[in-house]
């Protein structure tokens, strides 16, 4: 690898436009694989992505731009994901290129839906490419604050503590801090469970429930994250650091948060297919709590609030009756 990497980002979302922007901060050329050439062509034309964070402008030289994923594989030398869950395996097999060697860090917050696994174990079993290669880049930050530039932080999770440090060094800036752990299974499961929590206290939220029982209901949510994260993948860490606790109050709370805002429609009698269409962006933790009662079934985690969130979106169970069971299991 060069001294200084070429790093491609993959996605074309609010997600993967942040990161784009951070690593704008500190590198002469960002690699950008869109699978949308219309919105390729619209940066090119007016230095900002048409459908997500439209405030963050780039200086499109910076910009390295393609809709050919082969094409910005073979450009980049760290390969950064931010594609949906969802779509993961779809834009996966359109590779043809060996990638076996690459640098990959998922930037993905959920499960890829074929195979049940998170993104970081996806690539380590479809694709052979060692965990020593493999990282997560995740939260407490929301894609809109990184776009006004306010106060963020994340945390770079890899195997290799050089290669979190190389990354955190292009991404870091006066408004982005880092920090590093070895803990990417940990950190993944607990980016991926929650969007199924926020999604819990979006439902609180419709169904009129206060501030109060929300409180519970988060307190709660981290007690769990814990309990399933442990069943996993046991290792010593301090869930209450922000990559855990940090990120799970971020998307409960933020108005920025689709998850809440997809469980709050469900809370107000929305159904599961009008609240995505009503919706602009995809809520991650829908796909997740399928894949996540699967997970914790086979693990027999004790997990009150995944198992309420599964019977409503999954079982059509009524939200008033789940919520009000609910109530009972949590203290």
């Amino acid at each position: 690898m060069s001294t200084i990497p070429k790093i491609a980002v993959f996605g074309g979302g609010s997600w993967a436009t942040a990161i784009v922007k951070m690593l704008c901060e500190n590198l002469e050329e960002v690699g950008w694989y869109m699978r949308n050439q219309n919105s390729i062509d619209y940066i090119k034309e007016n230095d900002h992505n048409p459908n997500y964070l439209s405030s963050a402008e780039f200086d499109v030289h910076q910009l390295y731009l393609s809709s050919n994923i082969n094409e910005m594989v073979r450009y980049a030398d760290i390969l950064i994901f931010a594609i949906p869950s969802a779509f993961v395996k779809t834009e996966l097999d359109k590779i043809t290129e060996d990638f076996s060697s690459k640098i990959i860090f998922s930037a993905i917050k959920g499960i890829v839906p074929e195979t049940g696994l998170i993104v970081g174990q996806h690539f380590h079993k479809t694709y052979q490419i060692p965990f020593k290669n493999i990282g997560v880049i995740t939260g407490p930050c929301h894609a809109e604050e990184v776009a006004m530039e306010r106060l963020s932080y994340l945390t770079i999770a890899s195997k290799d503590p050089k290669k979190a440090e190389l990354l955190s060094k292009y991404i870091a800036s006066r408004y982005i801090k880092t920090k590093i752990s070895d803990d990417i299974i940990g950190t993944e499961y607990a980016a991926m469970l929650k969007n199924i929590y926020a999604i819990a206290v979006g439902i609180a939220h419709g169904l009129g429930y206060g501030d109060n029982f929300q409180s519970v209901l988060m307190s709660n949510s981290i007690r769990e994250m814990k309990r399933f994260i442990k069943k996993i993948h046991k290792m010593k860490r301090n869930i209450n650091n922000s990559a855990y606790l940090g990120d799970l109050l971020v998307t409960g709370y933020s108005v920025f948060s689709r998850n809440r805002m997809f469980g709050n429609m469900i809370g107000k009698g929305y159904t599961v297919k009008s609240a995505m269409m009503e919706m602009s962006m995809i809520a991650e933790g829908y796909y997740a709590s399928k894949s996540a009662y699967l997970i914790k079934r086979n693990n027999k985690a004790k997990t009150p609030i995944i198992d309420a969130v599964y019977a409503v979106l999954y079982e059509n169970k009524n939200p008033k009756i789940i919520f009000k069971n609910l109530t009972e299991l949590l203290d």
